[in-house]
């Protein structure tokens, strides 16, 4: 009938029972002499003033005092920007923040940045 029972390794796949694991050989299979780099350049706005926005719709400002390569956050000083629905803001104060990097959505800095019309908004004509 079939030859399923003669390839000497379970499911027919790999040899040995390898099990995917490739040739790295155990567990992991990243070289210790290399490291990974974050997509965003974080020291340069180390002490500095930024604003975070976070999953779920939460907006805080503070000053960066740290991070890792998860892109988690530890921020000092920290003002959580609030808006109601017809758009006032009001702020409350937190103090030391430590923001996972997984809920992070923005991160910009303070400084050079300020909020524009969008230029794509067609203008209603009353014609």
């Amino acid at each position: 009938m079939s030859d399923r029972g003669n390839r000497g390794s379970r499911g027919g796949r790999g040899d040995r029972g390898s099990r995917g694991r490739g040739d790295h050989g155990g567990r992991g299979g990243h070289s210790s002499s290399t490291e990974k780099k974050n997509i965003l350049d974080l020291a340069k706005y180390m002490d500095k003033s930024i604003t975070v926005k976070f999953n779920g719709g939460r907006e805080v400002t503070g000053i960066l005092k740290g991070h890792d390569q998860l892109m988690n956050l530890v921020l000092d000083n920290v003002k959580e920007i609030t808006r109601d629905d017809e758009g006032n803001m009001s702020t409350r104060s937190l103090g030391l923040l430590v923001a996972r990097g997984t809920l992070l959505v923005l991160i910009s800095p303070e400084d050079g940045s300020e909020e524009i019309e969008n230029p794509f908004v067609q203008a209603d004509d009353d014609e």
